[in-house]
């Protein structure tokens, strides 16, 4: 069974940094691309960023870029997302998402709040 979790959230300044990352289990980690999304009160899910099984080839989504780094670490099975420059507009759950075996899973999110 593929299982994401995700850790590291919190109540930030902005202008401050976090860096969330996602355990995952269940499924040959390094042979996937990763995701993560996040999601807004009262808002739909967000794409956030994707990098590719190998750790090649990041993309962000034009709010985030230059700001956050997407990585993976393949021996640990562990995926992250640095996030520096915090705004408010920031805040939001964090999902970490995989398509492995063809069907999208996403663990539990974690919460970043970016409030002064």
């Amino acid at each position: 069974e593929v299982h994401l979790v995700e850790s590291g959230g919190g109540l930030v300044q902005p202008g401050g940094s976090l860096r969330l990352s996602c355990a995952a289990s269940g499924f040959t980690f390094g042979h996937y691309d990763m995701n993560w999304v996040r999601q807004a009160p009262g808002e739909g899910p967000e794409w956030v960023s994707t990098i590719r099984s190998d750790g090649a080839g990041p993309v962000y989504t034009d709010s985030v870029k230059g700001r956050f780094t997407i990585s993976r670490d393949n021996a640990k099975n562990t995926l992250y997302l640095q996030m520096n420059s915090l705004k408010p507009e920031d805040t939001a759950v964090y999902y970490c998402t995989t398509n492995a075996y063809g069907r999208t899973t996403r663990g539990q999110g974690t919460q970043v709040t970016v409030s002064s």
